[in-house]
């Protein structure tokens, strides 16, 4: 692999801790979800930040594809919604659903770019066959 960017981020705590980036950027506090047994509030968790993550770089990817086609993707935007919980062997395990907006796109040709940009999109790379994914192209009504 050729390395076009690193970073370092480090949790302290887990789930009750605090999360920083080496360049300070990223720098907050960590409560588990009242869902999951924490007190929740005003603070963030892993499947926040995976779900920040996982949608900002399938939209980038989505962007990349869109080009490539010749596809102007007007105010396009894609929802993460993740899931966590457990499998038979009662293993943690996380689900995603991404719902891709697009305004103004035909069905066939959103959903050929929504497929393409999960084959390339980093994040769908490292889930594949380790999460299931769904993807839904959003439509104007």
């Amino acid at each position: 692999m050729k390395t076009l960017y690193t970073t370092d981020v480090t949790t302290t705590g887990g789930r009750n801790g605090r999360t920083t980036s080496d360049d300070g950027v990223l720098d907050m506090k960590l409560v588990m979800p009242k869902e999951l047994g924490g007190k929740g509030g005003d603070y963030s968790n892993p499947e926040q930040l995976f779900g920040a993550g996982y949608s900002a770089c399938f939209g980038s990817a989505l962007e990349v594809v869109a080009k490539k086609h010749k596809v102007d993707l007007g105010e396009y935007s894609v929802t993460a919604t993740v899931s966590l919980g457990t499998t038979e062997e009662e293993d943690l395990q996380l689900e995603v659903i991404l719902d891709c907006y697009i305004p103004g796109i035909e069905v066939e040709k959103g959903e050929e770019l929504v497929n393409e940009a999960h084959e390339i999109c980093p994040y769908s790379r490292a889930t594949m066959d380790n999460i299931d994914v769904t993807l839904n192209l959003l439509l104007d009504e």
